[in-house]
């Protein structure tokens, strides 16, 4: 959600719903299937991370269930708009302007010190889970040390 919150400031955008789904995998016939997901409305357009973090938590706790093996989860923003786009009515709430000098702040930050130095409490500092990397293609173009070598005789 930190990733995607930033891209929405990046690019001076706001969000007005987000999806949240998870699923097991599909390949294994020995194994429980379970699919579901969740669409959240947010009370206010809003790239504030932990106003979408809150809401996209309880949005998974809504369709987990213990037991299965998941293997992939899925966040979707939606109804992607520019500030001051959207009204839904005359009386709607709009993101506090603190909301915005705190994520101006948190965005120099992490920019200065590195993504991920700044992040809302829900993230741990060292995860017990990992992204499955084994289908990962080389780096060539980016890392020296996976350059070929070659030798002539």
């Amino acid at each position: 959600m930190m990733r995607a919150s930033e891209k929405l400031r990046a690019q001076g955008s706001v969000c007005k719903k987000i999806r949240v789904s998870i699923r097991t995998g599909m390949f294994n016939p020995d194994e429980a299937k379970y699919a579901n997901g969740a669409l959240v409305q947010l009370p206010y357009p809003t790239n504030d991370v932990r106003l979408m973090t809150q809401f996209a938590t309880e949005a998974v706790s809504r369709i987990f269930r213990p037991g299965f093996r998941y293997s992939k989860a899925e966040v979707l923003l939606m109804d992607i708009c520019q500030p001051g786009e959207f009204t839904d009515d005359l009386f709607a709430a709009n993101q506090p302007v603190s909301s915005d000098r705190l994520m101006a702040a948190l965005d120099m930050i992490n920019g200065k010190w590195g993504r991920g130095t700044l992040r809302t409490g829900s993230v741990p500092m060292t995860p017990d889970w990992g992204m499955r990397r084994e289908q990962m293609s080389q780096s060539y173009t980016t890392r020296l040390d996976q350059l070929w070598v070659v030798k002539a005789k």
